[in-house]
C-alpha cells in the first residue's frame, strides 16, 4: 500500500490561488497608483506650458503697446520729445520694452528647464513603469506554472496510488479464490506489482516536484517579487522628487529676472525724477518766442482840435490795416506784425518771411542741415559709381566704363544744384542772424515824425533783397504813418534802366527755369551775359530785350568782354 509522503504543516504552502489572487491585486493597486502619478506629471507639465504661453502673450502685448506708443520719425511727434516730460515717457516706453524680454527669458527657460525636461522623463518613467510590471507578471505567471505542475504531479500521484490499491486487492481476492487458476493468480500479481511501481516513480516524481516548487516559492516571494516592487518604489520616489525639483526650478526661473526687472523699474523711476519742469517751459519759450519788441503806448487823440488824426506807429491798430492798399511785397509779412494777430493758413513764401525772426531763423536752420545732408547722400552716391567706374576702367570685363557717365553727370547736376539751394537759404539765414549788411540802396520815404518818435523802427524797417534764384522777398516790420503807395515801389523797378552786356555765353546743358528770376535756356544756346557770378553761383544773361534772368553758372561757358565792367547790380 502506497502512502502520500509525510509534508510538515509549516512547509506547505499558502493556498494557491489566494496567494496569487491578493499578488494580482497588489500589482493592480501598483499599477493604479503609478499611472496617476505619470498622469500629476503630466498635468503639471501642462500647466507649465500654458504660463510659459501667457508669459509669451504678456511680453509680446507689452511690447506692441511700447511700440505703439514710441515717436514716430520724421513726424510732429518726435519734435515733441524733447521735452523732459516726454523724454522720460519714452524712457519707460524703452523700459517697459526691457520688461516684456524679461517675460520672453522666463518662458524660455521654462520650456527648456520644465517641460522639455519632464516631458524626456515621462517617456522613460513610462517605459521603466512598463518593463517593472512586465517583469512581475512574468515573475507571476512562472510561479503559477509551477503550482499547475505540482498540482499535475499531486494528482497523478495519487491515482497512481489508488489504482496500485485497487490491483493489491484484486490480486489478494484472486489469490484467496481457489477456483481461479493459478495463470489468473500470476497474472494479477504481476499488474499489482506494475501498479505498485507506478505509484513509487509518481511519488519520486510528485516529491521532486513539491522541492522544486517551494524552492520556486521561496524565491518568488522573497526575492523577485520584493525586488520588482523595490523598483517600483525608486521609481515612483524618482517622480515624486522629480516633480519636487520642477516646482522649485518654477520658482527659481522668476526669481532670477526678479533683478532685472526691479533695474527696469529703477530706470522708470530715475527717468520720472529726471522730469524738469523748468526746463520744458524753457524749451517752449524758446520754441514759440517771435523776436518782436512789444508795441508802445497809444498815442492821445485829441478830437477836440480841428487837426488831422494821426495814429501812432506803434499802435496794435495799425497792424490790423486802415482800409488802404499795401504794397505788394508787404502783404507776405502782414500777419506777422504781432503774435496775437491771426495768420493765414497755406504754404507760406519759400523763405519763410511769413513767420516771426526767431522761428524763421530755426525753419531756415533746418532746412540748410536737411540740404546738407542731401548733399551728403549724392555724393556719397557719386564717390561710390567713381570707384565702380575705376574698377571697370581697370577690369573691362567686369562692366562698361561709359555706363555709369550719365548717372555720374545726373548726381553733378543734382550737387550742384543743392549746393545752390544751400547758397540760398544761407544767404537768407545769414540776413536773418544780422551777418549781413542791411541794404538801404531802395528809397523810403518815412515822416519826419515817425522818425523822431522811433528811431529804433527806421532801423528795422524791411529789407529789399535778392535770392540766387531771382525771386524777391521782404520782411516788413510795423509800419509807418506815411506809408510807401505800392505805386511808387513799381515805378522805381519799371524805370530802372537795363544792365549793359558784358559778354557772351554759351549753354552746356538745358536748364528748366522754374522758379521766379530764372530764365530756360537750350543746350549749346548762345545768349548775352550782363552781369557775372559774384560768387552765388548765378550769373545773369540775356536773350532779347524781353527775356532775361539767373542761370547756374556751371550751366553756362562764359566768355567776357575784357573791356566791360560789368557789376552785380541789386535791383
Amino acid at each position: 500500500m502506497v502512502s502520500l509522503p509525510h509534508q510538515d504543516p509549516h512547509s506547505l504552502p499558502s493556498p494557491p490561488c489566494l496567494c496569487c489572487r491578493k499578488q494580482k491585486d497588489q500589482f493592480d493597486n501598483l499599477e493604479k497608483h503609478t499611472q496617476w502619478g505619470i498622469d500629476v506629471l503630466e498635468k503639471y507639465i501642462k500647466f507649465v506650458k500654458e504660463r510659459t504661453e501667457i508669459e509669451l502673450s504678456y511680453a509680446k502685448q507689452l511690447r506692441n503697446l511700447s511700440k505703439k506708443y514710441q515717436p514716430k520719425k520724421n513726424s510732429k511727434e518726435e519734435e515733441e520729445y524733447r521735452y523732459t516730460s516726454t523724454r522720460a515717457f519714452v524712457a519707460t516706453l524703452n523700459e517697459m520694452n526691457d520688461y516684456a524680454g524679461q517675460h520672453e527669458v522666463i518662458s524660455e527657460n521654462m520650456t527648456s528647464l520644465i517641460t522639455g525636461e519632464l516631458s524626456r522623463y515621462v517617456q522613460e518613467l513610462k517605459q521603466e513603469r512598463k518593463s517593472h510590471f512586465h517583469d512581475g507578471r512574468k515573475a507571476q505567471q512562472h510561479i503559477e506554472t509551477c503550482w499547475k505542475q505540482l498540482e499535475a504531479s499531486k494528482r497523478r500521484f495519487e491515482r497512481d496510488c489508488k489504482e496500485a490499491d485497487r490491483a493489491q486487492q484484486y490480486f489478494e481476492k484472486m489469490d484467496a479464490d481457489i477456483n481461479v487458476t493459478k495463470a489468473d493468480v500470476e497474472k494479477a500479481r504481476q499488474q499489482a506489482q506494475l501498479r505498485h511501481q507506478m505509484a513509487e516513480d509518481s511519488k519520486a516524481e510528485y516529491s521532486s516536484t513539491l522541492q522544486k516548487f517551494n524552492s520556486e516559492q521561496h524565491d518568488h516571494y522573497y526575492t523577485h517579487i520584493p525586488n520588482i516592487f523595490q523598483k517600483i518604489q525608486e521609481m515612483e520616489e524618482r517622480r515624486i522628487v522629480r516633480i519636487g525639483e520642477s516646482m522649485k526650478t518654477f520658482a527659481e526661473v522668476d526669481r532670477q529676472v526678479i533683478p532685472i526687472i526691479g533695474k527696469c523699474l529703477d530706470e522708470i523711476t530715475k527717468a520720472a525724477e529726471s522730469v524738469d519742469h523748468k526746463n520744458d517751459s524753457q524749451l517752449v519759450i524758446e520754441a514759440y518766442k517771435s523776436g518782436f519788441e512789444p508795441p508802445g503806448d497809444v498815442d492821445f487823440e485829441d478830437f477836440t482840435q480841428p487837426m488831422k488824426r494821426t495814429i501812432s506807429e506803434s499802435s496794435l491798430s495799425n497792424s490790423r490795416g486802415d482800409g488802404r492798399s499795401e504794397p505788394k511785397f508787404g502783404s507776405k509779412s502782414k500777419g506777422k506784425l504781432w503774435p496775437f494777430i491771426k495768420k493765414n493758413k497755406g504754404a507760406g513764401p519759400e523763405d519763410f518771411s511769413n513767420l516771426p525772426p526767431e522761428q524763421r531763423r530755426k525753419k531756415l536752420q533746418q532746412k540748410v542741415d536737411e540740404l546738407n545732408r542731401d548733399i551728403q547722400k549724392e555724393m556719397d552716391q557719386r564717390d561710390a559709381l567713381t570707384k565702380m567706374k575705376d574698377v571697370y576702367i581697370k577690369n573691362p570685363q567686369m562692366g562698361d566704363a561709359a555706363s555709369v557717365d550719365q548717372r555720374l553727370a545726373e548726381l553733378g547736376q543734382n550737387i550742384e544744384k543743392l549746393r545752390l539751394e544751400v547758397q540760398k537759404f544761407e544767404g537768407w539765414l545769414a540776413e536773418v542772424e544780422g551777418r549781413l549788411p542791411a541794404r538801404t540802396e531802395q528809397p523810403r520815404r518815412q515822416s519826419g515824425l515817425y522818425e523822431a518818435q522811433n528811431p529804433s523802427a527806421v532801423n528795422s524797417c524791411a529789407q529789399d533783397r535778392e535770392s540766387p534764384d531771382g525771386s524777391y522777398t521782404e520782411e516788413q516790420s510795423q509800419e509807418t504813418g506815411m506809408k510807401v503807395p505800392a505805386t511808387d515801389f513799381d515805378d522805381e523797378f519799371d524805370d530802372e534802366e537795363p544792365l549793359p552786356t558784358i559778354g557772351t555765353c554759351k549753354a552746356l546743358y538745358t536748364f528748366e527755369g522754374q522758379n521766379e528770376g530764372t530764365i530756360s535756356v537750350a543746350e549749346g544756346e548762345m545768349l548775352y551775359v550782363i552781369e557775372e557770378d559774384k560768387g552765388d553761383g548765378w550769373t545773369r544773361i540775356r536773350r532779347n530785350e524781353d527775356e532775361e534772368g539767373y542761370v547756374p553758372t556751371s550751366y553756362v561757358e562764359v566768355y567776357l568782354d575784357k573791356n566791360a565792367k560789368g557789376a552785380m547790380t541789386y535791383i
